[in-house]
């Protein structure tokens, strides 16, 4: 039994599984905590965040990089997410862990260190996490498994971390809800790190130097266009989840205690439906399997646009679950083809930058997803539930289906021009 789990997919995605319930409870409810709960001012907070974000945009590729050059007997990415995960779990309570009657000042200082404490902690086990995909998983079938298992197990997350953590806080309080989620945390990073072990050999090969190994990084041509492409679509994932209750409200015309099932008919969907996409890929050039994971995605959120009740926002909302699911299972496939190409290249093996820096520009699409919001909300004279101007319906029928078209029609331009020669190497 312990040889059966030792590396398996399953094992891997209860990886994904540890990180994503606490993280998806903190990216969903710290800044309501802060500034609705605690009375933290927007403005400081939002000096918080953008202080945070420069720390994030530092840090990754620097721990990236650290993790490549690291030797144990234990490997180079294990050591790390090992000593890291008990700091982690410091941080995520502390977030929600406030000391009481603390001045203004005193909070802002207390959210911002506690901010990058956490960036930090919470960085060191992504990238580390994330290096390890396409050195135990060789070949493109297996990748395509793995990558569907836990991309499941990453949606069962975000749906434990958006629903249930409202429930938790309600009943125990905020800090009792962060003490939950970091037990949960605990006990499956310590079974995937039972049943992980690292390919001794991929160690042992020569390590580029800092300036050396970001050169390499920075003019790989494929890595950087498959990641902006990336970057467009991802924006795409989290305008949908930002618009669905605007669209609940101004278009189907659907009382709010009914968006949790527009969420549901998306989210839960995916579940079964990345069973679906690992059959279609596993047997695909995985560059032509992501392209049509691209494509496939901007067909189906024209079904949005359509959208005029419930039964006709459910409906939509397992169609836009099904591209979600393709795009979810392909990236890893071919950002795992284009390390192979690189170590290939250079003899190195560098998943712990390509990785950080992956994360770093993916991440940017935040920003495009605000400035699509101010963009639309402009046009159509959009401020706020107190002055939703004179078409909100036309707002949101537009942020939700002809942007998100335009945005992946973007992305699917830009992965024309992605070529990757050769095959990656058998599987194991």
């Amino acid at each position: 039994m312990k040889q059966k789990l030792l590396n398996s997919p399953m094992i891997y995605a209860f990886g994904m599984l540890a990180m994503m319930i606490p993280s998806q409870a903190f990216s969903s409810f710290y800044t309501y905590y802060y500034v609705d709960k605690l009375g933290l001012s927007i403005g400081l907070a939002t000096l918080a965040r953008t202080i945070f974000l420069i720390w994030d945009a530092v840090n990754q590729p620097m721990f990236g990089y650290w993790s490549d050059r690291t030797k144990t007997k234990y490997g180079r990415r294990r050591p790390w997410i090992f000593f890291a995960s008990p700091l982690f779990v410091l941080a995520f309570i502390l977030v929600f862990s406030p000391p009481s009657n603390m001045s203004d000042t005193g909070l802002f200082t207390w959210f911002l260190v506690v901010l990058i404490f956490y960036e930090a902690m919470a960085t060191i086990i992504w990238v580390n996490y994330g290096a390890l995909f396409p050195e135990l998983f060789k070949g493109d079938r297996i990748r395509t498994k793995a990558s569907a298992i836990q991309q499941g197990y990453q949606i069962l997350a975000i749906l434990i971390g958006t629903a249930l953590t409202p429930i938790l806080f309600e009943a125990l309080g905020f800090s009792n809800m962060a003490i939950i989620y970091s037990i949960v945390f605990l006990v499956l990073m310590l079974l995937f790190l039972k049943f992980i072990k690292e390919d001794e050999e991929a160690s042992r090969g020569p390590q580029l130097k800092l300036k050396e190994a970001f050169k390499e990084t920075l003019k790989n041509k494929p890595f950087w266009l498959v990641n902006i492409s990336n970057s467009f679509a991802q924006t795409v994932n989290g305008l949908l989840s930002a618009t669905i209750p605007f669209y609940a409200k101004y278009v189907l015309h659907i009382p709010e205690a009914q968006n949790t099932i527009l969420f549901a008919a998306v989210f839960v969907s995916v579940i079964p439906l990345v069973g679906v996409w690992y059959w279609m890929l596993r047997k695909m050039d995985p560059v032509k399997g992501w392209r049509l994971s691209l494509i496939v995605y901007a067909l189906a959120v024209i079904s949005f646009w359509f959208g005029s009740n419930l039964t006709s926002g459910i409906i939509a909302g397992i169609i836009v679950g099904f591209g979600l699911a393709g795009f979810l299972v392909s990236p890893p496939m071919v950002t795992s083809r284009i390390i192979d190409q690189d170590v290939a290249k250079t003899g190195s093996r560098r998943e712990g930058i390509y990785t950080a820096v992956s994360g770093f520009i993916v991440r940017s699409s935040g920003l495009i997803s605000a400035l699509a919001f101010l963009i639309v909300g402009m046009i159509f004279g959009y401020e706020s539930g107190d002055n939703p101007g004179p078409d909100p319906e036309s707002t949101f029928r537009y942020l939700i289906s002809v942007v998100p078209l335009i945005l992946l029609f973007i992305s699917i331009v830009i992965s024309l021009f992605v070529k990757i020669e050769g095959r990656t190497v058998h599987e194991s």
